[in-house]
Formats: C-alpha cells, sequence, structure tokens
C-alpha cells in the first residue's frame, strides 16, 4: 500500500508540471519590460553649440590716433549633448564648449587685415608682416596685454543648447560651464542659465551603472549632424564594442563579422557633429559612455567618467514625471499595446509640449489603434471558441490515471492474492481517570472496518475476554479497569 500510495502522489506531481507545458498556447498577459533601445535616450538629446564672442579695440597711432572697434563671433564647437535632469543639466565632451586655440589671436588678424588692407589669413596662428612698423604693431596687438599694447581684446564664450523639439527652438536654451575636464575629450557638465522647456522640466536619458564587458556587445549611437529642424532629425547608428580599453583613452568600436570598419564610420560621424554623442546599451536602453575622436579612430569613453564628472560639478542626474510617463506608455508600445499608449503619449506631450519621439509614437499608436495589430484589441475580440481547447489536459490526465491503475495492479500481482494487507493497529480504550473505580464508565469511540478486517478484530476480542477478572469475594465478574467490586465493595487486587 505505502508503494501505491507513493506512485499515486508521483502520478499527481506528474499532472501538475503537464498542465504548464499544455497551456503554453495560452496568450501571456504579463510582459517584460522593453528595452527601448535608443526611444528611452533620444527625447534627451540635444545639440551643443559654443562661440567666443570677441570685441577688440585697435589702436592705432601709426599717423593720427585711431580707434578702431570689431566684434566676431568665432565658433569654438559643435557637438551632441545629453540631459542628465529636468532641470536640463546636460553632460558633453570639453572640447565641444572649450577650445585651445585662442580666439584673441584670430580677432588680431582680422581686424589688422580689415583696417591695414594686408594679407593676413583669418585663423588662430600669430603671423609676420613685411612693413617692419606694422609687423611692430601687430604683435603688440597679440596677447598678453601689455602697457605698450595696440589691442584692447574682451572675451566672452556662449554655449547654446538646442533641444530636439518641434517646433524648433531658434535661440535654443543659454547654459553655463560648471565642469571641464582636463582633456578634450573629458566629459564637461552644463547647466541652464534661463529658461528650461516645459512645465515639469526636460526629459532626462538614464545612466547605466556600467559598460558592458563582452567583446562585440551591440550599441547604439544618438546625435544631431546639424541644428535641430524639419530637415535635420537625430541620427541613430549602431556600433559593438571591441577590447577592453577604459579611462580618458576610451574604448575601441568593433564589429564582430568585420563588414564593417566601425571607428572610420563613427569618425565621420563625429566630424560631423556627433561628438559627445551618447552611446546606448542594446540589453537595457541605457546610456554606457559617451562617442569621443574623429576622423578613422572613434572611440566611446565609459559612464564611470561621466558619473565622476558630474559628481565634481555637484551635479545629481535622475528621472523625472516626464520620463515615468513616458517610459509607462513607450512599455505598452512595445508591447504593441496602441490603445493603452496613446494617452501616456498625449500626456507627455502636454508635459513637454513639442516632444519629437513623443509626437511620433503616438501618431503610429493612433493609426494602428483599433486595427489589426493593436494587441489589446486582438485579446479583447478573441472568441471563446478560439480560447485553447481543454482537451488535451484531459487526454494526458487520462493516460496518466490508466498508468497508474496498471502500475497498482502490476504491485498487487506482484505481491500476491494471499498476502495479508497492511492493518491499522487495534484501537484499545483509554481508561479516563477517576476518584472511585466503582461505577466507573469508559468512554470507547467505535470506527467502522472494513469486512477483510473483522477477523482481526475477533482475535483482539478473544485475547480480551481471555483476561477477564471475577471478585474474590463474591464472586462477580470485575472489569478489566475496576479496582473494587461494583457488588460488594471488595479490593479487585486481593
Amino acid at each position: 500500500m505505502a508503494r501505491l500510495t507513493a506512485l499515486a502522489g508521483g502520478v499527481a506531481v506528474a499532472l501538475v508540471s503537464l498542465v504548464p507545458i499544455v497551456l503554453t498556447a495560452v496568450p501571456a498577459m504579463a510582459h517584460e519590460h522593453p528595452s527601448g533601445i535608443t526611444d528611452l535616450v533620444t527625447p534627451a538629446v540635444v545639440r551643443v553649440e559654443a562661440t567666443s564672442h570677441v570685441k577688440i579695440t585697435l589702436l592705432d597711432h601709426i599717423g593720427e590716433l585711431v580707434h578702431v572697434e570689431r566684434s566676431y563671433d568665432v565658433p569654438i564647437g559643435v557637438g551632441t549633448g545629453t540631459v542628465v535632469n529636468p532641470e536640463g543639466a546636460v553632460v558633453t565632451l570639453t572640447r565641444v564648449v572649450r577650445t585651445d586655440q585662442d580666439v584673441a589671436v584670430y580677432a588680431a588678424n582680422r581686424i589688422f587685415a580689415e583696417h591695414h588692407k594686408v594679407k593676413i589669413p583669418a585663423d588662430f596662428k600669430r603671423h609676420k608682416l613685411k612693413d617692419d612698423l606694422l609687423n611692430h604693431h601687430l604683435k603688440e596687438c597679440y596677447p598678453p596685454k601689455t602697457d605698450t599694447a595696440t589691442c584692447i581684446i574682451d572675451v566672452t564664450t556662449e554655449i547654446t543648447v538646442f533641444p530636439n523639439v518641434s517646433p524648433v527652438d531658434p535661440k535654443g536654451l543659454k547654459a553655463d560651464l560648471v565642469y571641464a575636464g582636463s582633456q578634450p575629450d573629458s566629459p564637461a557638465v552644463l547647466v541652464p542659465s534661463g529658461r528650461v522647456v516645459g512645465s515639469v522640466g526636460m526629459p532626462t536619458a538614464p545612466l547605466a551603472d556600467k559598460v558592458p564587458d563582452q567583446q562585440g556587445s551591440p550599441t547604439n549611437v544618438a546625435g544631431f549632424l546639424g541644428r535641430p529642424g524639419p530637415n535635420v532629425q537625430h541620427t541613430v547608428e549602431i556600433a559593438h564594442l571591441g577590447k577592453g580599453g577604459t579611462g580618458e583613452n576610451g574604448r575601441q568600436f568593433a564589429d564582430p563579422e568585420n563588414k564593417v570598419d566601425e571607428p572610420v564610420k563613427l569618425g565621420g560621424l563625429v566630424d560631423r557633429g556627433m561628438r559627445g554623442a551618447p552611446v546606448i546599451g542594446d540589453k537595457d536602453g541605457h546610456v554606457i559612455g559617451m562617442l569621443i575622436g574623429g576622423g578613422k579612430d572613434a572611440r566611446m569613453i565609459g559612464v564611470r567618467e561621466i558619473a565622476a564628472a558630474l559628481a565634481k560639478a555637484k551635479v545629481a542626474p535622475r528621472r523625472g514625471a516626464i520620463d515615468s510617463t513616458f517610459e509607462a506608455a513607450l512599455t505598452r508600445y512595445h508591447t504593441h499595446y496602441y490603445t493603452d499608449a496613446a494617452p501616456g503619449f498625449q500626456r507627455v506631450l502636454e508635459l513637454y509640449p513639442g516632444n519629437v519621439v513623443a509626437a511620433g509614437l503616438l501618431k503610429t499608436s493612433l493609426s494602428k489603434r483599433g486595427g489589426p495589430e493593436d494587441a489589446g484589441t486582438k485579446q479583447a475580440a478573441a472568441p471563446a471558441a478560439k480560447s485553447t481547447p481543454l482537451w488535451p489536459v484531459s487526454v494526458a490526465a487520462a493516460v496518466l490515471f490508466l498508468a497508474a491503475g496498471a502500475g497498482a495492479f502490476l504491485l498487487w500481482r506482484r505481491r500476491g492474492p494471499d498476502e495479508e494487507p497492511d492493518l491499522p493497529p487495534p484501537l484499545v480504550a483509554t481508561p479516563q481517570p477517576n476518584d472511585d473505580g466503582a461505577g466507573q464508565t469508559v468512554m470507547v469511540r467505535r470506527t467502522q472496518l472494513p469486512l477483510h478486517a473483522i477477523p482481526q478484530q475477533k482475535k483482539v476480542l478473544t485475547a480480551q475476554q481471555t483476561a477477564t477478572k471475577y471478585c474474590t469475594a463474591c464472586g462477580m465478574r470485575l472489569g478489566h479497569a475496576h479496582r473494587f467490586c461494583g457488588y460488594c465493595g471488595h479490593p479487585s487486587e486481593t
């Protein structure tokens, strides 16, 4: 019997394990969070432009003393940045917002060439003129400023951030440089110096915890090749991480299939405006680094360097209300629940008008809402007749029960028909303590025994009858638990 019980238990376990396998055809209601790839980051990608504004006054005293005033706007860097908190803090590269070239030298060359009508290239190099007097005055115009300087120069740098919005913000957002790295390809941190678009701030990009270690890990690079506008949308390019390499020297890119020379491909994008663009991990759509280099050698600095720069700038990266609303809608969108996703994207546009990515996804959601691709509509309209049939479960259960019966029969045949079955031990009444043994009442519970157990019970009763006692004084029969005779009161022990 014990073996039969164990077999029955095994059958039950097998049935339980079979049900999930059969029901795999039932559509799952829970969905994994989509990676989003670039969708989580592109709303927070911005164009960064830095310009030095130079005011210069030339003191021309070669002939009659003349003050010549000019002002020049000198572009010193363009690139891509990423917003990391709702207040509008941006991370980009130092070379985008600071230059090693002296713009004062550029202004001196320009004003001297224009005023004295001499050929001097409009560049950042110090030049020499054939005319000794003019050459002397030109040298006195170059910085640094001295008591005999012929030029008074004032330089200010203006940094403008152009967000990814539509319609385009022609003026952009003015920003201040609060941290710059020691190297041109080190991270730099900017904070807005004025207004911020949106009632609750700006969209932000999530930062990863670390850079993937595995060589060949897929990534995406997102940025701008020009100032955002109707004809300039954000650009996304696929890339793969190469071997190791950390710190400000960066990590190489390499196509694991050797079909594309990725350093050259990405280097061209760097030179065209994607310097400092976020590198987005393919696993969860978080930023794992920034694009650096150029020419034929594009690389990536990791998120650890970004986090260190933010800490030195005392800027805390965090996400806001726009991001949580957008991510919830994005979850429904990537799982094809377009009807559910549309209100979320509409709410994002209320919080941050002009969000290009949300507007595009809303348009797609509305066009597919209620259509054949909408998973919510298909689920609601699915007829009961098309539900997963239960007959496979019934058939499997019947087969397993038949197998259990066959196993039980084989075990019974192996044991033999004449073998006594295992019976539970007989129930024996236990006397309750009483002050007086005379007239003691014993409560006995009756248990219904099967017919084949009756012979065994008779043997027990016969043994009990054999043990019957009699009073030695009057001869009356005593119960097996009586201490005194119920008739004469004589102790049963004497």
